[in-house]
């Protein structure tokens, strides 16, 4: 059937992907100069999707009246559809032509009115999205329903622990909803982007609060950091490490490089020591001596001559 649209990938980060098979329609759309230097007239916003927490870039071939806060019909990934603008921004480094999509205008009242309704629909179509995936005995957890304002689709958004055969599935909601469907399957930390939640800290996910650009974080960026390596301290709610732990770590790894580490011999006075700690964000080295006996220096006073490290004799107060 035309209509039918089998898209899902188990692909983590799925909505991040640069590769997206709509970028080729985006590099085209017309009022987008072909130029390299990236000069935008009316400027640069970026633009988020509600449903899905995604933000993306996007300009106009007109010069409209664009506020942060206010509702736009422009381009998506999905199709085109109301969009809330995040602000107006300078052209970032290294940004691509393809990255930009098109502000086509802006949201009249009607279309909010419409927005609104559609939101009212998706909660009835999740409902028999979720009875549908029942009679197909499917292990699929729906996150998200959205319908297009521009276009005759609605999206699925779902989870799953492995690869779904859900084409049936797709032709059971064709035939009642009659227009395009659209299913995505997206990994753990997508979803926890999706739904949102309140992580450990006390505040709403960064993820959906504060960038859906989800970065690769390791263990090691908790070891620079000197952070606890139990793995519930560490994880958030998707079970993946806490994407935070990526925000300062370039600033601990510098540091770390200025700084001895644990267990390194330390001379001073005379005097052999082992580091014992070291405090990256209050910049003080301790070390210990045969005794046991712990004495704290401040880290700008502990110096490497002769391939050694040594502590200036006279410290400050």
């Amino acid at each position: 059937m035309d209509d039918i649209d089998l898209k899902a990938t188990a692909e983590e980060d799925i909505l991040c992907s640069e590769n997206d098979e709509t970028s080729e329609n985006v590099e085209s759309q017309e009022g987008l100069c072909e130029k390299d230097d990236l000069e935008f007239p009316n400027g640069l916003y970026i633009l988020c999707l509600d449903y899905s927490k995604e933000s993306y870039y996007a300009t106009s071939d007109t010069k409209l009246d664009i506020k942060a806060g206010n509702y736009v019909i422009a381009t998506t990934r999905y199709g085109d559809d109301i969009v809330r603008v995040t602000g107006q921004v300078a052209v970032p480094s290294g940004l691509k032509r393809k990255d930009v999509n098109l502000i086509k205008r802006l949201a009249t009242e009607q279309d909010i009115g419409n927005y609104e309704q559609n939101k009212k629909k998706s909660l009835d179509a999740g409902k028999i999205f979720s009875e549908k995936v029942a009679l197909n005995n499917l292990d699929m957890k729906l996150l998200k329903t959205h319908f297009l304002l521009e276009e005759p689709k609605v999206l699925f958004f779902f989870s799953a622990d492995n690869r779904v055969d859900f084409r049936k599935l797709v032709k059971d909601l064709v035939s009642v909803f009659k227009i395009r469907v659209e299913l995505r399957q997206v990994g753990v930390r997508d979803e926890s982007r999706i739904t949102g939640g309140i992580g450990s800290c006390g505040r709403v996910f960064c993820c959906h609060s504060i960038t859906d650009k989800l970065q690769p974080v390791s263990i090691k960026m908790a070891k620079d950091q000197s952070l606890s390596l139990n793995s519930v301290k560490i994880s958030g709610q998707c079970g993946r490490l806490l994407c935070c732990l990526s925000y300062e770590h370039d600033w601990y790894a510098d540091e770390k490089g200025t700084m001895p580490a644990e267990g390194t011999k330390i001379f001073f006075e005379d005097n052999m020591l082992r580091v014992s700690e070291v405090n990256l964000v209050s910049g003080t080295v301790s070390c210990t001596d045969n005794a046991g006996s712990v004495i704290t220096f401040p880290a700008s006073k502990i110096k490497k001559e002769n391939n050694r490290f040594i502590v200036e004799s006279e410290l400050d107060d």
